[in-house]
């Protein structure tokens, strides 16, 4: 069994990265600027963003946050980013998810710059994503397609099964496997809550992508012996021996599984870094202006 250290590789990836900015910087004068909305105070998402900006000082970008109450209107909201769609200084634009549920999140997407969108979740860049065009990536199937690629892990051919079907994950995850790209090609089988004969399905997979937001639901019966599973799930998890008092798990029976595995995620430590990678590729690109002239 090897464990895909994603702290790892998201640390070389940040190095290059930062290499890249320094010269930019130079060149410009200016860095590649990522600005993050935080609607309300769940720890979690305050977690993500801090984390988001603590990698951009890594690298040399900017970053800002802005914080709005969870009372905050639709449409006073809208307006803030329409505000930092003109701004020429910010080149990426998150709206950190989930937001309250007075908000209509596609309303929210929608109204983001497409230019700016280094999420990836506008509908302009996921229909150039479905088409196969150059497009800003969602981050967490750009950080996990980074993964497979630095790690080694052959694609081409492999059947690739996918647990969750969400806009973020799943779907545009299933999309970018079976790409005609040497990167890419896996034969995929999207599956989800409804799915019959799951566990049969689960167990023939190559490539194993567990995103279905169930805490330790992929146990070994889920896994066949040499497959590479990636483990998306993140879930707070009780534990008083820890200073926190939580530990986080995954989706995947960690203990369980791993025995099993050729390739197999931790967590923490596997996915989490990628999606923040991501999205920091992607903030780069916009500054460079490579997806949008």
């Amino acid at each position: 069994m090897i464990l895909i250290d994603g702290k790892e590789i998201s640390n070389q990836i940040k190095s290059e990265i930062a290499n890249e900015v320094r010269k930019l910087r130079e060149d410009s004068g200016r860095s590649p600027h990522l600005a993050a909305i935080l609607v309300g105070n769940d720890p979690a998402s305050e977690t993500y963003v801090f984390n988001k900006e603590k990698a951009c000082k890594e690298v040399g970008m900017s970053s800002s946050i802005y914080k709005m109450p969870s009372d905050i209107t639709e449409e006073k909201l809208i307006e803030t980013i329409n505000f930092i769609n003109k701004d020429e200084e910010i080149d990426g634009l998150i709206v950190q998810l989930p937001i309250p549920k007075h908000i209509s999140v596609n309303k929210v997407i929608e109204s983001i710059n497409p230019r700016k969108d280094v999420d990836g979740f506008h509908p302009v860049n996921i229909g150039k994503m479905v088409l196969g065009q150059a497009s800003y990536l969602p981050a967490t199937p750009f950080g996990i397609s980074m993964l497979l690629q630095r790690s080694n892990i052959v694609t081409e051919g492999k059947h690739c099964v996918i647990v969750g079907r969400s806009n973020i994950v799943g779907t545009p995850m299933s999309i970018l496997m079976s790409r005609n790209h040497s990167l890419a090609n896996a034969t995929v089988t999207l599956c989800h809550s409804k799915t019959q004969h799951l566990t049969e399905i689960c167990s023939s997979a190559d490539i194993l992508i567990a995103a279905i937001g169930k805490c330790e639901m992929i146990t070994a019966d889920y896994v066949k012996k040499g497959a590479t599973v990636i483990d998306v799930g993140m879930h707070r998890v009780a534990d008083a021996s820890k200073k926190s008092g939580f530990r986080l798990k995954g989706d995947v029976k960690f203990d369980e599984v791993a025995p099993l595995c050729e390739y197999i995620t931790p967590v923490p430590g596997g996915v989490g870094p990628m999606t923040i990678v991501g999205l920091i590729m992607n903030t780069l690109k916009s500054f460079k202006h490579d997806i949008y002239e």
